[in-house]
Formats: C-alpha cells, sequence, structure tokens
C-alpha cells in the first residue's frame, strides 16, 4: 500500500504558504497527498476592486486547483464553510466531517496548523488545529463522540507546522504570542522554487506575499513541523521524517 498524507488547511492559499515544501517533497517521494481545505477564502481582506464574495470564491477555487496541481497533490477537496466564521460552526460537525475524510482518505500522517494560528494568528487556522486533533484522535476509535457510519481508521502520526515567523497586525498580539516550537525540519533544497510558483498562482493573495516578502524569503529553505501526536511513542529527537517508524497499510 503506498504510503499517504493529508493535510488540513483553512483558506486556498495555506496549502502553499505554510505546507508546500512537504507536500511537494512527499509528492516526489511517491506519496499519495490529499489537501482538504475548509473554506474558498470568499471574505478575504486582498482581492481585486468591486469583486463581489462569491466571484472571489470562484477565483480562488481555480487558484486553489492550480497550486494543488503544480504541487502533485493527488486529491484536492475544497469545502465550502463561511471564511471567517469557522469559530462560529459547531465544533463536533467540523470534527466529524475531517473525520469523516480522514477515514475515507486514510492518511497515515497528516499535517495541519498549531493553535497559535500560525503566521498570522488567524482565528480559522486555530479552529482548524482544534478540529483536526480532535478528528486525529477519534478517527479510529468506537467510543467517540462523533456519529460515524464509516470504517474507522486511526492515522499514524499528527504534525503542527511550527511558527517561522509572525505577520500579525497589532504588536500587542504579537508580545503575547506563543510560538510554536519544532521537532523536525524539512530541508526545501529542491523544492523551494515550487512552493513560491504554487503561492503564485494564488493571483488574488498577491498583496500578502508582498507584505511579508522581505520575512519569508530567508526561512524558505526549511519548514519546521512539531509532533503532536503519534502511534508509536518515540522521542521527539528521534523523529528523522515525516514517515518514519509509519507502518504501511
Amino acid at each position: 500500500m503506498p504510503q499517504r498524507l493529508m493535510c488540513i488547511t483553512a483558506h486556498p492559499d495555506d496549502e502553499s504558504g505554510a505546507f508546500g515544501g512537504a507536500l511537494a517533497m512527499a509528492h516526489a517521494a511517491g506519496v499519495e497527498t490529499t489537501v482538504l481545505c475548509l473554506t474558498e477564502g470568499a471574505a478575504g481582506s486582498y482581492r481585486p476592486d468591486g469583486l463581489t464574495n462569491d466571484e472571489l470564491a470562484r477565483i480562488r477555487r481555480a487558484e486553489f486547483a492550480d497550486a494543488c496541481e503544480l504541487l502533485g497533490v493527488t486529491n484536492a477537496i475544497l469545502l465550502r464553510y463561511p471564511d471567517g466564521a469557522l469559530a462560529s460552526e459547531p465544533f463536533l460537525d467540523l470534527v466529524q466531517l475531517v473525520a469523516e475524510h480522514l477515514r475515507a482518505c486514510r492518511p497515515q500522517v497528516v499535517l495541519t496548523f498549531a493553535g497559535d494560528g500560525n503566521v498570522n494568528q488567524h482565528r480559522d487556522h486555530t479552529i482548524v488545529s482544534l478540529a483536526a486533533t480532535a478528528a486525529f484522535h477519534w478517527a479510529g476509535r468506537e467510543n467517540s463522540p462523533l456519529t460515524l457510519a464509516t470504517r474507522p481508521y486511526a492515522p499514524q502520526k499528527l504534525y503542527y507546522a511550527g511558527t517561522p515567523f509572525l505577520a500579525v497586525r497589532s504588536e500587542q498580539d504579537k508580545a503575547v504570542a506563543a510560538r510554536t516550537p519544532h521537532s523536525l525540519s524539512l530541508e526545501l533544497r529542491d523544492y523551494k522554487e515550487k512552493k513560491i510558483a504554487a503561492f503564485l498562482k494564488h493571483t488574488t493573495q498577491q498583496a500578502i506575499l508582498d507584505r511579508v516578502r522581505d520575512i519569508m524569503e530567508p526561512q524558505l529553505d526549511y519548514e519546521h513541523y512539531l509532533l503532536a501526536a503519534s502511534r508509536k511513542a518515540l522521542p521527539l529527537n528521534q523523529d528523522i521524517a515525516l514517515f518514519s517508524d509509519v507502518i504501511e497499510d
């Protein structure tokens, strides 16, 4: 059976900006990859003048598809939860949806945001982290609070994206930010240009890249991840790769 990886995100462009190196690296190694993105990014503050939310969503869906194709993503899944309002959604409904996708795609390794919201402390990122974490732990269990008709499947490793920089809007927020440490660093020497090219597919979001380019570029040589959970208990300093100690099933 092939190795399988799922990346769980909030908005189109997250897959490229936060996880693009890992996705490109996994594809090059023959890993089957899935990106599950919960919103269309329709409420994005960066948009061409005059675009309605529906028009922006349509464009961002196409950008997401193009970026995922460039990164070699096997399954690109874009849902339609309200952008910027995931905190208002019934939490267990979100967990159940993510758990259903985990059971359907059966990834051994799962990547998502940490609870810090990553990069810009976006509240949608935090909700995705919480929902993905609960789903990771419950997808393989019969005694969870979820009502799932599908066959249980337990992913083996859960990683949070480490926080390489903060592009927050408030100095006060930056002062109190608790950044996520990392236990694994992926060298992106052979994948950096592909990660950048994938982000550039999100043409509606180029103002974001322009805003943080000077902070971001020196840190494009690596992506950092924290091993948050593993079916095999191992010291963090012995975790040497995303699929190390993974049993193919």
